[in-house]
């Protein structure tokens, strides 16, 4: 779609972003420290869709942006595109994560048993209207288990290969880091290898993937799984040695994944019936949206009988800052094509008032000229 470029007085663009940013509050650097320490799952969002770790700079985007979050990820993917690649990590192996969170839906109990980490899943949904009276909040009595919890844990999909209901994974050369398509680099091409297709859903909008998610959870795709793992933790963050070519560790990062599982047995089907698997994996803890996006990764799999099926429509109408940034656009000028539109319609109400009051010699109207539409007529029944 054509648009015209937005021209006009450099002085009332400034002063547009001076009451911008007038009406947000000042921005300090304990404004940006206190969305970090109070903030930290809307840090993640903003840090998951722009690709970017770094926790500092997303509290500094919120902050600048007064909360707008498509701004806020359009900022920081832009200061991430400056940033040189300096090096590639080494896989995250979910087995050696820290684990704080570890919970399944399609078991009672699982191995090593499920931690319920920290959640509100179970908590009562009320504003706590008393702090607006200036009374403190109570401070919650600490409670001590019986026995620390393990720092790891084995996936629950592993136990499925073990028992059989899940395919065993097969083997697979080394793959190195930095032969990994970036979709951060290299642009989107249809069909995609599964690795962008992951990396896609990883920085997508949280609400777009919800959106398509909850569309399959409703009926309209072709699937109907249950959350097999849900998992919230600290990956290390692990490099070769240059010299040694020993992994060493950077530190740790906060990350979310979530597997599902479905039923792929069919009528008539030759094959021995087992579960399917869909994966979803992003920075930051953001479970809606892996659990979401769990399941559009496995209904793309599927045959495109739903919009939610189609990885074209499903990883181009979520991608936060190109669908923001169209549906922005709007916003700019478009008066000459809009005007253009005006005066075909003009023309045309014009054409028609023309032979509908002009009578022809034997006192009946002309007929409607080739641009008026025929009339439609609805056959009998």
């Amino acid at each position: 779609m054509a648009y015209v470029a937005a021209r006009g007085g450099e002085q009332a663009i400034q002063q547009a972003e001076t009451l911008f940013h007038a009406l947000k509050g000042k921005l300090t650097l304990q404004l940006v420290d206190q969305i970090e320490q109070t903030m930290p799952y809307l840090v993640d969002r903003v840090m998951g869709e722009a690709s970017l770790y770094a926790p500092r700079l997303a509290a500094l985007a919120i902050a600048q942006t007064g909360g707008e979050l498509y701004e806020a990820v359009m900022l920081l993917r832009a200061y991430r595109s400056t940033q040189p690649r300096l090096a590639y990590a080494e896989p995250v192996d979910s087995r050696r994560m820290l684990t704080v969170r570890r919970i399944s839906a399609a078991f009672k109990d699982i191995p090593e048993g499920q931690m319920l980490g920290p959640t509100l899943d179970y908590s009562h949904r009320l504003l706590r209207t008393d702090i607006l009276d200036g009374q403190p909040l109570p401070e919650p009595e600490p409670l001590l288990a019986e026995k620390a919890a393990p720092r790891t844990y084995t996936p629950v999909a592993d136990w499925h290969r073990a028992t059989g209901l899940v395919t065993p994974l097969p083997e697979a050369a080394a793959i190195e880091p930095g032969d990994i398509p970036d979709l951060t680099r290299e642009p989107l091409l249809f069909p995609p290898p599964r690795a962008q297709r992951l990396q896609a859903l990883a920085r997508a909008d949280t609400g777009g993937v919800l959106a398509l998610g909850y569309s399959t959870m409703r009926g309209y795709g072709l699937i109907h799984p249950t959350v097999n793992e849900v998992r919230l933790g600290y990956a290390e963050v692990e490099l070769k040695h240059p010299l040694t070519g020993e992994p060493f560790s950077l530190g740790r990062v906060r990350v979310s994944h979530c597997e599902i599982v479905s039923n792929s047995m069919k009528q008539n089907s030759p094959g021995q019936p087992n579960l399917e698997l869909g994966f979803a994996a992003t920075l930051g803890w953001n479970e809606v949206k892996t659990i979401a996006g769990s399941m559009l990764e496995l209904g793309m799999n599927k045959p495109a009988r739903h919009p939610a099926h189609s990885e074209e429509f499903v990883l181009y109408h979520t991608e936060a800052v190109e669908a923001s940034g169209f549906c922005i656009h709007y916003k700019l000028p478009h008066y000459v094509t809009f005007n253009s539109s005006l005066d075909a319609m003009r023309e045309v109400r014009k054409l028609r008032a023309m032979f509908h009051q002009t009578p022809s010699p034997n006192g009946h109207h002309p007929a409607e000229p080739a641009l008026a539409p025929a009339a439609a007529t609805k056959p009998q029944e």
